[in-house]
């Protein structure tokens, strides 16, 4: 396998904060670490609920899962399961002797409770697993506790045990404490309502304060199992503006920053003192288009669109370090990826299809995006392609609720979302861009990126299915290279743009931080030294 997570500088090092006073300006201590970022899409601290980029780096540092993975490698690693074993139904894990930061022990029906609340909430959350078969109707028989410090998951016939553990690695495979949630159910909410504002977990931190668009603040859990962090506090701030972030980061008033854009990240380059780390996630931007609007449902639309874009152009001027053209959903690097398609700026081309679609003179969209770097860019730029070849756009920027409330409710005619590889295989790759087993209304499947662009594809959600059931590796791997090349032949409604690197720029001071592919980076070995 090849490798998931490439940086641009090896051994890269990185940071941390102040204050909790948002006008207080200073170098920052060296047991605190700052982040700024933006907290625009931070809408829930629910494990099972909050799937958003900038949320899952938060909830790494104060939740454990039953296994994690390595970013530069892939390997899994042990979390909560300090063993596992893997057979031909099913995977047992075996637990440490542990507690959560509540004080209350860590058992084997407090990881039955998180899976099966992250079922019984069914929000979307849940959709990468319940794509194999996981649900709440099937979770109660198909995850048990076998005694305190032993579960056992069993498998469907739609996973495979590897793909099973990596799914179990993301944010929704975080572990919460049982006995303190059950304390907070109201209205059978499953304590949905206080998580989003607190946390019960066993991780390295513990919340102490979260203001929504403003910051959030951990502190460091005495009685983490892996031992004292040398943070005492980790603060993330909301720091929308690039050019206030980069202000901010040269000054020493943050430690980190991960939303400047590509020319504030520029800056940094060869600046002695910083360094920055292209995280390489796996995943993409992406062109969403809404199949149920009347021209977005023809192929010869949404190819004309494929031809209408500069992806060279944009790529250098606007995305640099945040990604490079790609429009199969599985970067180029990895093992088993086609060829890219001939999709470059062809405007020409382009007007000739519109025309075949029954559009010579075009027609007008919104287009909608998160008020986010590079997004709203990105968006600029394809707004000007577009118009090339007859297309009006017209750029609808939101915050993080009104945009992805838009995308889930099937509300716009084109939007900019961003997605991750659910694991870093081929097929893991695949899944949000070839998913979507009910496309009817009725289904409400607002977790399913395919789903939300209203985009049928009965067919390539059947040969997904097949690769994800087939147990032999080589036979897995064609069906994921045939799966492909219909994805590209489908004149998608979800087309990749860019592969996402995720660039951080970090303060030489701080040293142990690497970016995570899925943003769950733990800061608990990150160390400071003296400021200058």
């Amino acid at each position: 396998m090849k490798q998931f997570s490439k940086r641009l500088f090896a051994g890269a090092t990185f940071a941390f904060m102040m204050s909790v006073s948002p006008l207080a300006f200073a170098a920052t201590p060296n047991d605190q670490l700052v982040i700024g970022t933006s907290l625009a899409q931070v809408l829930s601290l629910d494990p099972q609920q909050g799937t958003e980029v900038k949320t899952q780096e938060i909830l790494a540092n104060v939740y454990d899962r039953l296994v994690s993975f390595d970013g530069a490698t892939s390997e899994l690693q042990p979390q909560l399961a300090e063993s596992w074993e893997i057979d031909e139904t099913g995977v047992t894990f075996h637990l440490r002797d542990t507690t959560f930061a509540s004080g209350n022990p860590v058992t084997a029906a407090d990881v039955v409770f998180s899976l099966t609340r992250l079922f019984k909430l069914d929000q979307s959350a849940a959709a990468g697993l319940k794509t194999f078969g996981y649900n709440k109707d099937t979770v109660e028989t198909l995850v048990t506790a076998v005694d305190d410090k032993t579960v056992r998951i069993e498998l469907t016939d739609s996973i495979v045990g590897e793909a099973l553990l990596y799914r179990l690695s993301g944010g929704v495979g975080s572990v919460v404490d049982s006995v303190e949630v059950l304390k907070h159910v109201a209205n059978d909410d499953y304590g949905n309502e206080w998580l989003r504002t607190n946390t019960a977990g066993s991780g390295p931190f513990t919340l102490r304060r979260w203001s929504p668009n403003d910051l959030v603040l951990l502190e460091a859990n005495p009685t983490f199992w892996g031992g004292e962090s040398a943070l005492k506090r980790v603060l993330f701030r909301h720091v929308p503006e690039s050019q206030a972030a980069r202000l901010m980061l040269e000054r020493g008033d943050i430690d980190i920053a991960n939303a400047l854009t590509a020319a504030d990240v520029r800056f940094f380059d060869g600046k002695e003192g910083f360094v920055i780390d292209q995280v390489k996630t796996g995943g993409f931007y992406v062109l969403a288009m809404n199949a149920g609007h009347e021209a977005l449902s023809n192929p010869l639309v949404r190819q004309a669109i494929a031809y209408g874009i500069d992806y060279e152009g944009i790529g250098q001027t606007i995305l640099g370090p945040y990604g490079q053209a790609r429009n199969v959903p599985v970067p180029a690097d990895w093992e088993g990826a086609i060829e890219n398609p001939d999709w470059s700026f062809q405007p020409e081309k382009a007007k000739e299809l519109l025309a075949e679609a029954g559009y010579p003179n075009g027609f007008s969209l919104t287009i909608k995006t998160i008020a986010q770097a590079p997004r709203v860019d990105l968006a600029t730029a394809i707004q000007a392609n577009l118009a090339e070849i007859g297309i009006n756009l017209s750029v609808q920027q939101g915050n993080g609720a009104d945009i992805v409330a838009a995308h889930r409710a099937r509300d716009f005619d084109l939007l900019l979302p961003q997605n991750s590889a659910a694991d870093p295989t081929a097929l893991g790759a695949l899944d949000n861009f070839t998913n979507n087993p009910d496309n009817s209304l009725e289904a409400n499947n607002a977790g399913n990126f395919v789903w939300r662009s209203a985009w049928d594809i009965t067919e390539m959600n059947a040969l997904r299915q097949e690769a994800n059931r087939e147990r032999d590796p080589v036979k897995r791997a064609e069906l994921a290279v045939k799966l492909q090349e219909m994805f590209v032949a489908s004149s998608p409604a979800v087309l990749p743009l860019f592969e996402r690197f995720e660039p951080i720029v970090v303060n030489a001071r701080v040293q142990g931080y690497s970016g995570h592919p899925w943003s769950l980076t733990r800061v608990n070995a990150v160390t400071k030294t003296d400021a200058n």
